[in-house]
């Protein structure tokens, strides 16, 4: 190519290039405008989510208030919380009073089966969202986001018949509160497995009532009564501190298993874990939980769906946290961090 071709050759692509943006639509030209975001975002702006779980200040409830807000506040969504602080009565006090107020939707934290069973059923009549998280009642509302208790169940009950074998089968069971749905759903996972294991003895079931200081109680008791206990089910890591604590007392960690579920916060699960303390921690993972309700609130308050129109659950992908990956990154994940991103 001579010279002069090299210095032509350019301007001639120019010029064509010039020549296809001038048949080209003047939208083209200008940027296309997205046609439903702005649907989107006026759905949302302004709603009010009120949260009520069964108390603040531990790891699954603040961590789900922090990945729900989150994953809201941008879109002008006001996420409140109104906190009964354990007591079931102020629960069902605050969801009277919050169905009154007609907030666009409620996330309900559920003590027992029947308590708010109504109430929630009354306010998806009031036109109110309501999703329950991780302890259903046994009203079924537009979604429920949480584990699967019975898989939990099975797993963790697996784990330790295995960690059994040649050993002297005994086992005991440290339940939740006897009335919510986590442990009625946890302990038929247990059943489920011990049935296919007539050679395991439970030698005690007893419910601490998700309490720390009584399933320590429970727990040395039954020690001091079976000394050659092999395993123990325990039906949350928050409380199962407790249920460790006397197993290290009585010189028997490491040699008994434990075997618990939780929401994988890190002092609370992958530290426990790496300490010995439990064997086997079986997370839901909340900050997925805290995603995946925020997802579905979004979608419905976009969708134009009446509330109590359709009815779904979200099941959690469980992590099993063990000694092999408490290390690991995003085997479990930080309480404060959440709270610094909200």
């Amino acid at each position: 190519m001579t010279g002069l071709m090299k210095k032509i050759m350019p301007a001639i692509a120019g010029l064509g290039m010039l020549a296809l943006a001038g048949n080209l639509p003047a939208n083209a030209q200008q940027g296309l405008d997205e046609p439903f975001q702005a649907q989107f975002t006026k759905a949302l702006a302004g709603k009010v989510v009120a949260y009520v779980p069964v108390a603040m200040n531990f790891d699954l409830t603040e961590g789900w208030f922090a990945g729900v807000k989150q994953q809201l506040a941008p879109y002008g969504v006001k996420v409140e919380v109104r906190d009964p602080n354990w007591s079931t009565n102020a629960g069902a006090q605050a969801v009277t009073t919050l169905i009154s107020e007609k907030p666009a939707v409620m996330i309900i934290h559920n003590p027992d089966v029947q308590t708010y069973a109504k109430l929630l059923q009354r306010a998806e009549k009031e036109g109110i969202y309501v999703i329950q998280i991780n302890m259903g009642s046994a009203y079924r509302s537009t979604a429920f986001v949480g584990a699967n208790w019975i898989e939990i169940g099975e797993r963790d009950t697996e784990a330790v018949v295995e960690a059994c074998h040649g050993k002297s089968n005994k086992i005991a069971i440290v339940q939740g509160a006897l009335s919510a749905a986590a442990s009625a759903y946890t302990l038929k996972g247990v059943e489920n497995i011990l049935a296919k294991h007539p050679e395991i003895q439970v030698v005690s079931s007893q419910a601490a009532d998700w309490d720390a200081a009584k399933a320590k109680a429970i727990t040395q008791t039954v020690l001091k009564q079976h000394p050659d206990i092999c395993g123990i089910v325990g039906f949350w890591d928050g409380m199962d501190i407790g249920t460790a604590a006397a197993v290290k007392e009585a010189g028997l960690t490491g040699k008994l298993y434990l075997a618990t579920s939780g929401g994988g916060e890190t002092r609370g699960a992958c530290d426990q874990v790496k300490s010995g303390a439990f064997d086997l921690d079986m997370s839901y993972d909340v900050p997925t939980q805290a995603s995946d309700m925020a997802a579905m609130i979004k979608w419905l308050l976009d969708s134009g769906m009446k509330p109590g129109e359709v009815k779904s659950s979200i099941y959690t992908t469980l992590i099993p946290i063990t000694k092999a990956n408490a290390d690991a990154p995003g085997t479990c994940w930080s309480l404060s961090a959440m709270q610094n991103r909200s």
